[in-house]
């Protein structure tokens, strides 16, 4: 972990850049995994992924599913344009926050360098 800079995690994943990135000024570099799956985007491909996550929850599951937040009847579209990933409800909240979280994070850290440089 001593080669990361952590932006956020929960339970599901985390969310970092690379030092390696870092130093040779590649700022707008994301790490992004869970569930045993690596997306390295950009910030508006992030953006994009956040947004793909709340048209994958409009949508939601099956009318008649008895097991909606374990079930991966929910097709979520990535940044990547050929990966789609099956997940569940329970799942794609958790991805919600993940991503989310890391947009927060990025805004603020964003912000108070701004201000910091002003």
């Amino acid at each position: 972990m001593s080669d990361i800079q952590r932006i956020y995690y929960n339970d599901f994943g985390i969310a970092f850049q690379w030092k390696q990135d870092l130093e040779k000024k590649k700022y707008n570099q994301f790490q992004v995994i869970f569930r045993d799956t690596g997306f390295y985007l950009t910030f508006s491909q992030l953006e994009n992924f956040a947004k793909l996550v709340k048209q994958a929850a409009n949508r939601g599951c099956c009318n008649e599913c008895k097991a909606t937040n374990n079930c991966r009847s929910i097709l979520l579209k990535t940044p990547a344009a050929n990966v789609d990933l099956a997940v569940s409800t329970k799942e794609l909240n958790h991805i919600s926050d993940l991503l989310e979280g890391t947009l927060f994070h990025i805004k603020l850290n964003r912000y108070l360098e701004d201000v910091c440089w002003n």
